[in-house]
């Protein structure tokens, strides 16, 4: 038989007894059986062993699997780590961008807010945006820290951190802005206040104020300024209240720098190129300072400039600066470099400009209509004739505010800003009920009132005279025939002396409110109450307006007459077509027997109708 292997440990293997009722078995038997059992325990035992070595084995092919796993588990987290901050620092980077896409466009309205375009001045959402921001990009950069750890300072982490580092810099300076602008004619001498806002003022590390300096700056540093980041070293001006601490207001959240009571005491000029004036050179104001923050060890350096600004030294220089800033305003490219602007521009951008500039002093909701336009484009090309379009012609810098207009002591801005001030001091009601005509030509003023009765009146700027305002009418001639009478324009003066609406009383010549309203039902409401008896028992004495070829009348004192008030005949053109005047100053009905194509572009005008009825009257 087989060999039986002994194991010392183990008890003997005893063999079962039989029951009792059973014969017993042979003895050969016996022992053949006991060897059987015991080779069966002996293969339970090395097929135990066999497992045993199986599943040690198995175990440490699972701890290799297992790390070679975890491993790999590892470098995907680790991957997708170094994924996110990829991403995240991109999405903040587009962030940023967007943000400070966002605050160049406040910047240009608030720029674009002195030709009279709408501003919203809130901050308090790029605010909150720049905060929201800055909290991003700090908790970016406390990850990379981290992963630079894991990484031993690996390549692309130290590009994320420069990135970031880059990014915050750029917030940082974004954040700084001139909040309320100085005067943009600013006379030496003259004091005046402008402030900075910083949009991260929640971030500023308490007990470590910041103080900000402001320094004027000419055109050429400005643009160092903007190109290479240069601070400005030579002093161009003397300004006196030149620094500012910022201030936290815990009511509204704003961490502001109110520069108050500044002054220039006196400004050094460039050198200026060809025929430039002093009220063409350009300068501005350049805030700059140091600001620390919490949670970070060194200060911040941020800086901002102001919109460009004149310097001048009398008071008869603000009307040509004011031409050069409007210039800048409304025609300068937002990302251009300081402060360069187009020598021409296409007549339609002009046109509105001047619109939104009157509106704005004005402060009406009446705009220029389509032949006002006409007349100020033939106005400054010089072309009283031209019929067609000028929307594309260019105007020139020198047609605008450099060139005296033909025959005159004047330029076009000059004039242009006369009727602009008359206007809003004295005639701001009267233009807005539609009651003044405004800018129109002599041969569309024939072109009007040719057909008209005697007595039809409308009223016009002056042409020839510096922020005036005339009475055109139809007269009887003295060879019977008509004539258009021009009354010497009135001036601010003269309506400071005597209203508009009182001077039209006075004058029993004219009778109708082109094309033909009753002038007392227009005007009444304009009328004041002549002066009577006082209780001291003196008269009480009055100057009424009196044309020179007028008769005395009632109520009319021919002593009172200003002496200037002259009449100017100019006769009728029959060479003119006929013009419907209905067309012009509608009704507050529906328009009709409108102007013919042919009709309108003699007058060179679009044939559409005006967006606004001109001479309906309001509350008549």
């Amino acid at each position: 038989g087989a060999p039986v292997t002994s194991f010392p440990d183990s008890p003997t293997p005893q063999p079962p007894c039989p029951p009792a009722h059973s014969p017993l078995p042979a003895a050969g038997t016996m022992r053949d059986e006991g060897l059987h059992s015991v080779d069966l325990l002996v293969f339970k035992v090395l097929e135990l062993q066999s497992c045993r070595e199986q599943i040690h084995r198995m175990q440490k092919e699972l701890q290799s699997e297992r790390q070679s796993f975890e491993s790999m588990l590892v470098m995907a987290i680790l991957q997708k780590r170094a994924q996110l901050l990829e991403e995240a620092a991109l999405c903040l980077d587009q962030c940023l961008s967007h943000l400070i896409h966002r605050i160049r466009t406040w910047r240009r309205e608030q720029h674009l807010a002195t030709i009279g375009a709408p501003f919203n001045e809130d901050l308090s959402p790029l605010q909150t945006w720049c905060e929201q921001l800055l909290g991003v990009n700090v908790k970016i950069r406390e990850e990379v820290v981290l992963a630079a750890q894991e990484c031993g300072g690996a390549e692309p982490v130290r590009k994320l951190q420069e990135r970031l580092e880059r990014l915050f810099q750029t917030l940082i300076q974004s954040s700084l802005i001139v909040d309320k602008q100085p005067p943009q004619v600013i006379k030496t001498q003259s004091k005046f206040s402008t402030s900075v806002r910083f949009l991260l003022g929640e971030k500023v590390a308490p007990g470590r104020p910041a103080l900000l300096k402001a320094q004027i700056v000419t055109e050429a540093q400005a643009r160092n300024l903007v190109q290479l980041v240069a601070i400005p070293t030579d002093n161009v001006g003397e300004l006196v209240s030149h620094t500012a601490l910022l201030d936290y207001n815990s009511s509204n959240k704003t961490t502001c720098a109110t520069f108050k009571n500044m002054c220039i005491k006196k400004i050094k000029r460039a050198d200026r190129r060809g025929s430039e004036s002093v009220t063409e050179e350009k300068f501005a104001i350049h805030f700059s300072g140091e600001i620390s923050l919490v949670g970070f060890d060194s200060p911040c350096r941020v800086q901002a400039l102001s919109v460009p600004i004149v310097v001048i030294v009398h008071g008869s220089q603000d009307i040509n600066a004011m031409a050069t800033i409007i210039w800048d305003c409304a025609f300068s490219d937002p990302d251009r470099v300081p402060f360069v602007v187009p020598d021409r521009v296409p007549w339609k951008q002009m046109c509105m400009t001047l619109e939104s500039k009157f509106m704005s002093e004005v402060k009406t909701q009446r705009g220029l209509d389509i032949y006002n336009q006409h007349f100020l484009a033939q106005k400054i090309f010089n072309k009283p004739d031209y019929s067609g379009d000028f929307s594309n012609m260019l105007v020139t810098w020198s047609q605008f505010n450099k060139e005296m207009l033909p025959g005159r002591a004047f330029t076009f801005w000059q004039w242009f800003e006369g009727v602009l001030e008359l206007t809003k001091k004295h005639l701001q009601n009267y233009w807005s009920d539609n009651l003044i005509f405004g800018f129109i030509g002599k041969q569309h003023l024939h072109l009007i009132l040719q057909d008209r009765p005697n007595g039809t009146f409308l009223l016009r700027f002056s042409d020839s005279e510096i922020g005036g305002i005339t009475i055109a009418y139809i007269a009887p001639s003295e060879n019977g025939g008509r004539k258009i009478q021009n009354i010497q324009p009135f001036t601010k003066k003269d309506l400071e002396i005597r209203s508009l609406g009182d001077r039209i009383r006075d004058i029993v010549s004219i009778t109708h409110m082109y094309p033909e309203f009753q002038k007392n039902d227009v005007f009444k409401k304009y009328y004041t109450d002549e002066p009577r008896s006082g209780s001291s028992g003196y008269l009480g004495v009055s100057i009424h307006t009196k044309v020179a070829d007028e008769g005395c009348t009632a109520g009319t004192s021919a002593s009172a007459v200003s002496p200037n008030e002259a009449v100017r005949d100019v006769s009728l053109s029959p060479s003119l077509p006929s013009y419907p005047s209905n067309s012009v100053y509608s009704t507050p009905t529906t328009y009709q027997n409108e102007p013919s194509v042919d009709d309108m572009s003699f007058l060179g005008i679009i044939p559409e109708q005006p967006s606004i009825s001109l001479f309906s009257p309001a509350n008549t």
